[in-house]
């Protein structure tokens, strides 16, 4: 089961103290390395700025566009078949070259895994404010959560 820690769903309270980051050094170099595997290059990296919960960049081949998701505050990466400010769908299978991002300690998500219905998760890190934003948007999946601009 995913457990769903403290700072998934980016919500921030005072009290709680600040949320973990991702290291962008390490997320931006270990683009740059899958890039080289894949044969490619490292298109535009957008890092996250509030509300959004993630990093954008894309690995560019010939004709092949692939868009890279990087969470802002776990080392959780995904891969989208556009780019899009939030995500409850559209992401796509991991490329053959995702494995650099796991040798540099990211966790790489199947679009199966971020399709999983939140009801099949372990939610117990999620505060009263994470479940009252989740339910005003109406989101249902991992992905949704994870992957997302609540404003």
């Amino acid at each position: 089961m995913f457990p769903l820690q403290r700072g998934a769903t980016g919500f921030f309270r005072p009290q709680d103290g600040p949320l973990p980051e991702t290291d962008v050094r390490i997320f931006r170099a270990t683009l740059h390395a899958a890039a080289r595997a894949a044969g490619g290059r490292v298109g535009d990296v957008v890092e996250q700025t509030y509300p959004r919960t993630f990093h954008t960049a894309s690995i560019i081949r010939r004709d092949d566009e692939r868009v890279v998701l990087c969470h802002a505050h776990h080392s959780w990466i995904a891969f989208a078949e556009e780019r899009r400010d939030w995500y409850e769908d559209g992401f796509a299978s991991p490329p053959s070259w995702s494995d650099v991002f796991s040798a540099s300690g990211f966790d790489v998500l199947t679009a199966e895994h971020l399709g999983t219905p939140l009801a099949d998760l372990d939610r117990s890190g999620f505060s009263r404010a994470d479940w009252h934003q989740i339910s005003y948007f109406g989101i249902t999946t991992l992905g949704g959560v994870l992957f997302n601009s609540w404003d």
